[in-house]
């Protein structure tokens, strides 16, 4: 795997809100030239679940014809738990994307919009009880398990936590390498869930393009059965797996039909707990 410094901004003192539900920026990190996290202040009152998402975004560019200034919103998921006393996500860089062309140039100390409005299915409601989760994510859809690997009650609920995670680029698994890495020496998760609690997890990164140690697309991986020896565990069943998957549209259609008619899994919401959800909000 490529080792990327990233680019950190110092934290900065809160400004005096401008925007409607505005926030502000209080770290930024360029983890590559398509990649990105930052952090802004959390609203005193918000409470959300670990693995939901909010709309979060920028004032557009006034309308040619009216002059008129509207909010730029886009679903993000939280990358951060639902304990943390800030807000994290993880973005992608898109040139002439409408919100990610300006979004990628926000400082420390710049604000957002953060509608305090959370939802999503990625949540241990919406799973009935089982032995071992699986996250699988593509790109930046690993932003939702990010929050759920810092969850205490992921670690109550099973006793293993395998989280996949595919990109084309080596470098684009560094902001999920690092996370994973760091929870080995987070001393307020080792007492707040208990020493230890991280060798639970079994990370499984792949590249699709640029060359490391696991090449593949998981679900080839998984049809094969190598990703189920790697990892050391059976293939999904009913009776012990439970899953999520936060990815680009066609990586959720196609795990999907996987799960439910090579595993046997049935697809949950919050209002029918079953074996996996998925996260239909995404857009990588």
């Amino acid at each position: 795997m490529n080792e990327i410094a990233p680019v950190t901004d110092a934290a900065a003192p809160k400004a005096t809100p401008t925007l409607p539900d505005a926030q502000t920026v209080t770290e930024v990190k360029h983890w590559t030239d398509r990649l990105f996290s930052f952090r802004v202040t959390r609203p005193a009152s918000l409470r959300f679940r670990s693995g939901e998402f909010v709309m979060i975004g920028l004032m557009n560019d006034p309308d040619p014809k009216t002059g008129k200034v509207k909010p730029l919103l886009r679903a993000y998921s939280i990358a951060s738990p639902s304990w943390d006393e800030e807000m994290e996500f993880y973005s992608i860089k898109v040139q002439d994307g409408p919100l990610t062309s300006k979004l990628q140039h926000i400082k420390v100390g710049d604000e957002i919009i953060l509608r305090p409005k959370p939802v999503g299915t990625l949540v241990h409601d919406a799973l009935i009880p089982g032995k071992r989760i699986w996250f699988f994510a593509t790109g930046t859809g690993f932003a939702p398990f990010a929050s759920l690997l810092r969850e205490p009650q992921t670690y109550e609920d099973y006793d293993e936590v395998i989280i996949t995670h595919t990109c084309r680029e080596a470098g684009e698994l560094q902001y999920g390498h690092d996370l994973i890495e760091s929870l080995k020496t987070d001393e307020l998760l080792n007492e707040l869930i208990g020493d230890g609690f991280w060798k639970k997890i079994k990370y499984y990164p792949t590249t699709t393009r640029e060359e490391s140690p696991k090449m593949g697309r998981i679900t080839d991986l998984m049809r094969s059965g190598e990703a189920f020896e790697d990892l050391g565990v059976p293939p999904l069943n009913p009776e012990s797996d439970r899953a999520m998957i936060c990815g680009n549209l066609a990586f959720n259609l196609e795990l999907k039909d996987l799960f439910e008619n090579t595993y046997g899994l049935e697809e949950g919401a919050n209002s029918k707990p079953a074996h996996f959800v998925v996260e239909k909000a995404f857009l990588d």
